[in-house]
């Protein structure tokens, strides 16, 4: 139902299984996303297929997930241009130029752009990365066994991204130290790390944003540990900056 290193089964038209019971316009289009994973664990792949079966049976999107070969090796060269939107979950894949090209493309394209997590630091071969298209760099984080306190910013409580979330939950992953930020961004949550640390001094976090990137729309949250996939307040996170990238 979805693409692997061993397949090439797209969830398109997957979905109508699990969309049963959800209304949706007959003659409307669906929104293709084209979920990327590499360089992260196995735990990232699971992950994002429950994203893309929650994307399509709920909220009326064709998904498909193309995970890399080791860390150098994401065929995207034939894929991109047809995707609507890109959905990031990255970490120091070194790609041959081919593939850097198509992606390197699609960035430039205008189009949204969705990404979480270790994606700050994508790719080894284009290591401006993170701060250029995203927003930031990564500092250091607080260490495997904290988590994160993550709070509503008050003057974010009205955009469309905090939409239905409370104005403070928990999530598992540690806090990414990302400050200061780059360009102009619109922070939206904000994170306090919590539990064991070897850090002495813990500094309040923005853990979620949005900017534009050569006019397109990017939204990052530098949540996503796998267990924050099993709570309805980081997948609503998730569904509300997909749905402003794409602005539904």
């Amino acid at each position: 139902m979805y693409w692997t290193r061993r397949s090439a089964l797209g969830l398109f038209g997957g979905g109508a299984a699990w969309a049963q019971g959800v209304a949706r316009e007959p003659t409307a289009r669906k929104p293709s996303i084209m979920l990327l994973s590499g360089g992260t664990d196995n735990e990232t792949e699971r992950s994002l297929t429950l994203l893309a079966q929650d994307l399509e049976s709920k909220h009326g999107m064709r998904c498909k997930l193309l995970s890399a070969y080791g860390a150098s090796d994401l065929p995207v060269e034939d894929v991109l241009d047809d995707a609507n939107l890109v959905l990031m979950y990255l970490r120091g894949l070194k790609l041959p130029s081919e593939q850097m090209g198509a992606i390197r493309g699609y960035v430039n394209s205008n189009k949204p752009i969705v990404a979480m997590r270790t994606s700050l630091s994508a790719f080894e071969n284009w290591p401006e990365f993170g701060p250029e298209v995203l927003g930031a760099q990564l500092q250091f984080d607080y260490g495997p066994e904290s988590k994160t306190e993550v709070s509503v910013i008050p003057r974010a409580a009205s955009h469309a991204v905090a939409k239905g979330l409370p104005k403070q939950f928990e999530c598992r992953s540690s806090l990414y130290h990302v400050l200061p930020l780059s360009g102009s961004t619109t922070p939206l949550l904000s994170g306090t790390s919590i539990g064991p640390s070897d850090r002495t001094e813990r500094v309040p976090n923005p853990v979620a944003w949005t900017r534009s990137y050569k006019g397109g729309k990017v939204f990052y949250t530098s949540l996503g540990h796998p267990d924050d996939f099993q709570l309805p307040e980081f997948r609503n996170l998730l569904v509300n900056g997909i749905g402003w990238a794409l602005g539904r």
